[in-house]
């Protein structure tokens, strides 16, 4: 079931179009990353997916019902949406518990059923025995999972979350993913999830929106989005990759020379991209020459010019080539881009 739709619905602040005639449509139980750079348009969706914002153009409904257009606008209140702000918005003079059961109170809710209901969010966000902790002495992904914890305990079907992991470290980022993947599983919610960072969108949402400039670029699963990205701006946007000139066929692509397997649909006006873990020197390939290394743990990142173009190429090797070398490339997998 489409819980949520979107059809042309825009978005202008003056003379500007932060969101131009976006029709979407999220289904029950879906998790969807909101991402694309700065600027995009991706925070002005959920904020008229919110309230807090009206459309300029077009209606959201929500379960069929008309939330939004331009001549109907229902507050935030009534839209029965959760939502985790990157900064976390928690009362600093209430305990773990009174934050979360803030919502509940104000829909005046039994206390033996608002105790019973906080007491399993926190056990569901791995916060069990936290409610009499005050909110400062918590760490930055322990305040998260109270955030999360109060959006989830009024149980409203809709979750949205603004960049909530921004001000985390690697660490708790790391931690918080896991713990977001493992939440969506066992709620029914439909979740929302707006990041500028593409490793959050990939490793935890089943759909990804591309957005930029307003525009939808792409939507489709981690894997289409990576793999099979729509145009130049999401093959470059999404993961590492070099967008090379080639000349393109079916089933085939050729760089300086070689010719390799190549997917997609030859057009005319294509480019060529080659993801990192599909180059590897060999005998014969693609000839390049080293221009720069870059130290990355387990291995350097290598990049390279084509030497018939001068177009950049970068790929990981586990021991450094010298720099001004020439090597050979095979590529294991190529993906023509639509102009």
């Amino acid at each position: 079931m489409t819980l949520i739709a979107l059809e042309g619905v825009g978005k202008r602040f003056g003379a500007t179009a932060a969101l131009a005639e976006l029709t979407l449509d999220f289904p029950s139980g879906s998790f969807t990353a909101l991402l694309g750079p700065s600027g995009c348009g991706k925070t002005t969706l959920l904020r008229l997916l919110a309230g807090f914002d009206a459309p300029t153009t077009g209606e959201i409904r929500f379960a069929g019902q008309r939330v939004a257009s331009p001549d109907r606008h229902l507050p935030p209140e009534a839209r029965q949406v959760g939502m985790v702000f990157q900064s976390y918005a928690l009362w600093p003079h209430m305990d773990v518990f009174g934050n979360v059961a803030y919502p509940l109170k104000m829909q005046g809710l039994a206390r033996q059923a608002i105790a019973g209901r906080v007491e399993a969010i926190l056990g569901t966000v791995g916060l069990a025995g936290f409610g009499s902790r005050p909110v400062d002495e918590l760490s930055g992904g322990q305040r998260q999972r109270v955030a999360l914890a109060r959006c989830l305990v009024a149980d409203t079907g809709i979750v949205l979350f603004d960049e909530p992991l921004a001000n985390l470290d690697m660490h708790l980022r790391q931690s918080m993913l896991s713990a977001l993947r493992d939440i969506h599983r066992r709620i029914a919610a439909t979740i929302v999830y707006v990041t500028h960072d593409q490793s959050e969108a990939l490793a935890l949402a089943d759909r990804v929106a591309v957005l930029d400039r307003g525009l939808l670029q792409q939507l489709g699963t981690p894997q289409e989005i990576y793999a099979e990205p729509a145009n130049a701006m999401v093959a470059a946007f999404v993961g590492r990759g070099s967008l090379l000139a080639a000349t393109v066929g079916d089933g085939f692509a050729e760089v300086a020379g070689h010719r390799f397997a190549a997917r997609g649909t030859p057009v005319e006006g294509a480019r060529l991209l080659l993801r990192p873990e599909a180059l590897h020197p060999a005998a014969t390939g693609i000839p390049v020459r080293v221009t720069d290394l870059s130290y990355q743990g387990p291995v350097y990142e290598v990049t390279a010019v084509v030497e018939a173009t001068g177009e950049a190429v970068r790929f990981d090797l586990a021991a450094p080539p010298e720099l001004g070398s020439t090597l050979h490339l095979a590529v294991a997998d190529g993906w023509i881009v639509p102009p």
